[in-house]
């Protein structure tokens, strides 16, 4: 009998990447890799690569856990997934991380922007408009695990601080501010204010590379020095920062555990989130299907480039886990050791065994959940951590304060190529557009920026 060369897993829905259309999608495994095959009737056929894994591609399911929604949803379920952002009540997670803009303006015109952000473009917004979008979040979330001021550059915003003012009387459990660290690097005075609103807040510092090629092609701009003067500053302050690393295939993807080493070695910095480029804004220039960088590729080369790490120790995150990688690690008395040596994944999933038993310890369930999940910001962890060593036998729990917690994340973002309807229907990451409506981060890029509207709707009024 003929043999397809591939061995066909599973079906979705995804969209076709040149007119954005729902079309069937499969899943499939092939020389290794798991590929999504696809076929739109007017632009002919697509073949995706979405990881380099498949066994780990098979455990995600395992992984998965009950939806938990907002307590307000803003739209209705009309056209069906992702024409009706808003978000739906067909949406099957709530926001673990909300960002907000509250600038288009940028002091860098960076190649890898999903905003288009620059010195010229857009416009500051005003601060009834901020105070609206943050209103928004608490009425969804009662109070928001984790909120995000972020841009353009949000520290050219001239209320700025007064927004920061605002955010802060507000019961919002976290608060990050994402920067490209240039004000930071510049003016330790403001750097020095932005320790006053500790705790539970922190700096999301892009930090794509050392290498002065690829900063310039990722940012447009060699910011060695900035960075280096950023960091010195938010270590002088010890002001928790988690440091963002754009990662973009054959340009600074070798440079990943270097990354991971120095941040370790950082006093300020609790953590590394590395994100894979997703093909929006100014990034659509590169081959798809042998240029795209995937999560288990990231994971892969974590576990390469690092002594630290074993494949146990990097396990999807239960909220969304087709599009998010977790791990935590002690730093203790100079030694950095990953959490998932107390708590092995492989030994909690497997109901064979007959020590703790995940799915038979409620507490330990409990508490693997809370700690394992975007919405749970590392001074909080910290605590939670403590309790659930105390949960396991023969583990002594160490004394942790939030200096001693540091956690990596591989954040996937998904575009029109690898578009996989199952993984944007528990998206967790989003974002607050000009309409007061809240966007899973990927459908905000692909439809729902100023440029995208009228052609949303065209599609829209196709799917009738």
């Amino acid at each position: 009998m003929p043999t397809r060369k591939y061995t066909y897993y599973d079906y979705t829905i995804s969209l076709c990447p040149q007119c954005l259309k729902r079309i069937d999608a499969k899943i499939v495994f092939e020389d290794g890799n798991v590929y999504m095959l696809k076929r739109c009737p007017e632009h002919g056929n697509s073949k995706i690569l979405i990881a380099d894994d498949i066994e780990y591609y098979k455990n995600i399911r395992n992984y998965n856990k009950p939806s938990e929604t907002p307590y307000t949803f803003n739209t209705k379920t009309h056209y069906g997934c992702p024409y009706d952002c808003g978000l739906c009540p067909d949406h099957e997670q709530h926001s673990c991380l909300t960002i907000i803009e509250i600038t288009d303006r940028c002091n860098l015109t960076c190649p890898t922007c999903y905003a288009g952000s620059s010195p010229t473009h857009g416009r500051h917004r005003t601060f009834e408009e901020v105070k609206t979008m943050l209103d928004t979040i608490v009425e969804n979330e009662k109070e928001p695990d984790v909120v995000q001021i972020s841009g353009g550059e949000p520290t050219l915003h001239p209320q700025f601080f007064e927004i920061l003012d605002y955010a802060k009387t507000l019961p919002i459990k976290h608060i990050m501010v994402n920067t490209n660290g240039i004000e930071i690097a510049k003016d330790f005075e403001f750097a020095k204010r932005l320790k006053s609103y500790s705790p539970d807040f922190e700096i999301y510092l892009q930090f794509d590379s050392f290498k002065e090629e690829a900063l310039v092609s990722l940012r447009g701009a060699n910011l060695k020095k900035i960075r280096e003067k950023a960091i010195e500053n938010l270590n002088n302050l010890n002001l928790s920062t988690t440091l963002v690393v754009t990662l973009k295939k054959g340009l600074n993807d070798d440079e990943i555990g270097k990354i991971i080493e120095y941040a370790l070695n950082q006093k300020c910095v609790r953590g590394v989130t590395f994100q894979p480029t997703q093909i929006a804004g100014r990034i659509n220039n590169f081959d798809y299907e042998t240029n795209r960088i995937t999560l288990t590729e990231v994971r892969r080369k974590i576990l390469e480039q690092t002594e630290i790490f074993k494949p146990d120790d990097l396990i999807p995150v239960p909220c969304n886990p087709d599009a998010l990688v977790m791990g935590y690690v002690l730093k203790l008395a100079g030694n950095n050791i990953p959490l998932t040596r107390y708590i092995n994944p492989a030994d909690l999933l497997d109901n064979s065994k007959n020590t703790i038993v995940y799915e038979q310890d409620q507490e330990l369930h409990r508490k693997m959940f809370e700690i394992f999940s975007t919405g749970t910001s590392t001074d909080k962890a910290s605590s939670k951590l403590h309790s659930l060593l105390c949960c396991l036998p023969f583990v002594e729990a160490p004394s942790l304060s939030y200096d001693n917690l540091f956690r990596i994340i591989i954040m996937q973002f998904i575009d029109a190529y690898n578009f996989d309807v199952r993984a944007i229907k528990k998206s967790c990451v989003h974002i607050v557009n000009k309409d007061n409506k809240i966007i899973p981060f990927e459908t905000m890029n692909l439809f729902y920026r100023d440029d995208k509207k009228e052609y949303l709707e065209k599609i829209r009024i196709q799917t009738i």
